[in-house]
C-alpha cells in the first residue's frame, strides 16, 4: 500500500510542470545571477555532502515500531 502511494505521488510530481514554467518578469533572480557568474567550486558540494552525513546521527535502531508501547 505504501509503495503504491509513493509511486502515485512520484508520478503525479513528474506530471506537474516545474515552477520555472511561470512567465518571467525580465528581472534575473539571485540564482540566475549566480549561475551566470560561472564560478563553480566543487568544494562546497563536498561540504554539503559531509553536512548531510550528520543526519545519520538521528537514526536510532531499536525494536519499537511505534505502534506498540515501549517495554519498561
Amino acid at each position: 500500500m505504501r509503495k503504491r502511494m509513493l509511486t502515485a505521488l512520484f508520478v503525479a510530481t513528474m506530471a506537474i510542470g516545474p515552477a520555472a514554467a511561470q512567465p518571467a518578469g525580465g528581472v534575473p533572480t539571485e540564482t540566475e545571477d549566480r549561475l551566470a557568474q560561472n564560478n563553480y567550486n566543487p568544494i562546497w558540494d563536498l561540504v554539503g555532502c559531509i553536512g548531510l552525513l550528520g543526519l545519520f546521527g538521528f537514526y536510532r535502531p531499536y525494536d519499537n515500531d511505534g505502534y506498540t508501547d515501549d517495554p519498561i
